[in-house]
């Protein structure tokens, strides 16, 4: 068995995101200590299959972080936001 790792070529990007998804976003990252790119990259990839990315505890822990930072959005919000003007 060969244990060979994906070579793959990264490039920088400059997204915008809600500002308590991103902090929920960071707060997984950190507990699971990766990046905040390795998390939005594996969370694509599940997705792209159709597989749950977090395992029953995480998402319990999702639940509380976004306790925490005031998150109240769900999927069905997802192309419905509008931004506040400033």
């Amino acid at each position: 068995m060969t244990d060979t790792k994906p070579v793959v070529e990264r490039v920088q990007t400059g997204i915008r995101l809600e500002k308590r998804i991103l902090k929920v976003l960071k707060a997984i990252a950190e507990h699971v200590d990766i990046s905040l790119g390795d998390l939005i990259e594996g969370i694509a990839l599940h997705n792209f299959e159709g597989k749950c990315p977090f395992s029953p505890e995480m998402v319990e822990k999702i639940a509380k972080l976004k306790e925490v930072y005031g998150l109240d959005l769900k999927a069905s919000d997802s192309h419905h936001l509008i931004e506040r003007e400033n």
